[in-house]
């Protein structure tokens, strides 16, 4: 096995999850993200020379995931009458590689908009900083940290019961 071969396949084991995480908490359907991570890692071996020299290997799998499906995206709208699509909110909560995210939270991700949730999972899934984050989606650190601290914001009201008001006497 060659040397790029062995690289490959290391950083395939290690990052795959990670990755199909990311792409699964940015698109909610299950069965698209592993199209997608799937069609990124093709490409990533195909480039690999490129990818391997990229600071963020996983991020740039995960970015050519979601760029793979807005262009998937793009090509079938023509395609599906708009009566017939869903909305993410309103489908399953897909079942999460390892049941490394509880279902509750999985399904309050998937209530954040689409650009939250593609912050949230680079953040922190990913573990990408800031400015990581906002090279990988096109967009300025400021940005990042705004559709963080609103899908922070979002998630702590949809997962963290209210306390009931205390009486004043």
């Amino acid at each position: 096995m060659s040397v790029q071969r062995r690289d490959f396949a290391q950083f395939y084991g290690e990052a795959k999850d990670e990755c199909l995480l990311a792409v699964l908490v940015s698109t909610g359907d299950q069965d698209t993200a592993q199209d997608l991570v799937a069609e990124a890692f093709a490409r990533a071996w195909a480039s690999w020379r490129t990818v391997s020299r990229h600071p963020a290997p996983a991020a740039w799998v995960v970015r050519t995931a979601l760029n793979a499906g807005i262009s998937r995206w793009r090509r079938r709208r023509r395609e599906v009458p708009v009566a017939d699509l869903t909305l993410v909110a309103d489908r399953p909560v897909p079942e999460v590689p390892g049941g490394s995210v509880d279902p509750r939270i999985m399904a309050a991700l998937l209530r954040l908009p689409a650009r939250q949730r593609q912050v949230v999972a680079l953040r922190l899934f990913l573990d990408l900083d800031t400015a990581g984050t906002a090279k990988v989606l096109g967009i300025a650190p400021g940005t990042v940290q705004a559709h963080l601290g609103r899908a922070l914001a979002a998630l702590r009201d949809d997962l963290v019961p209210t306390r009931p008001q205390e009486r004043q006497k």
